[in-house]
């Protein structure tokens, strides 16, 4: 998502479903793939305050990350703890639980389809999945926030600048608007 009226857009739209409205929020503010995500546990972050980091291993690399609880996300975990009842907050269940089945969490292709059918509630068109969350981070950092490629694709733990400009969502006018700077 590449702009901030539609990411206010599905927020409100999620706003009485505090689980999916938590998998978007880290979605948009980790940075993470949803994979890494999705295999998070009640115990990861049942007391956890903003500013606190969590460490995890990537499930596709192996590599060791870490997920930082910035206001917004912490807002919208204790929203969706405050959801949910007393046996479904046990520390060994998934925090994204699926509704089938007694403790398995969402899966990579649920998460695609909710991507897409908010995109769709929304009236934006276009190519969205379960990535489209890790990319919004990627593009919002860049926009909103100026932050360079090389610390987007250090957070990415991306192993090549090439993969990481392929995140970036580069368009052909901010290209031209460059080359109409004045030196």
């Amino acid at each position: 998502f590449t702009d901030v009226k539609h990411i206010r857009s599905i927020k409100k739209l999620l706003s009485d479903t505090p689980r999916d409205k938590l998998l978007f929020v880290l979605g948009i503010n980790a940075g993470l793939r949803v994979q890494d995500l999705l295999d998070l546990r009640i115990d990861h972050v049942q007391s956890v305050n903003v500013g606190d980091r969590i460490s995890l291993k990537e499930k596709k690399t192996g590599k060791m990350n870490v997920l930082i609880i910035n206001k917004e996300i912490h807002a919208a975990l204790l929203d969706h703890l405050n959801h949910l009842g007393v046996d479904e907050t046990r520390p060994e269940h998934f925090l994204f639980k699926s509704r089938k089945g007694r403790n398995s969490p969402l899966t990579t292709y649920a998460v695609t389809g909710m991507v897409k059918r908010w995109a769709e509630e929304i009236n934006i068109k276009g190519n969205y999945g379960a990535h489209t969350l890790r990319k919004t981070w990627c593009f919002m950092q860049r926009t909103e926030f100026g932050v360079s490629w090389e610390l987007i694709a250090k957070r990415l733990n991306h192993s090549s600048p090439a993969v990481t400009r392929r995140y970036l969502g580069v368009q052909d006018e901010e290209v031209e608007e460059v080359l109409m700077n004045e030196i």
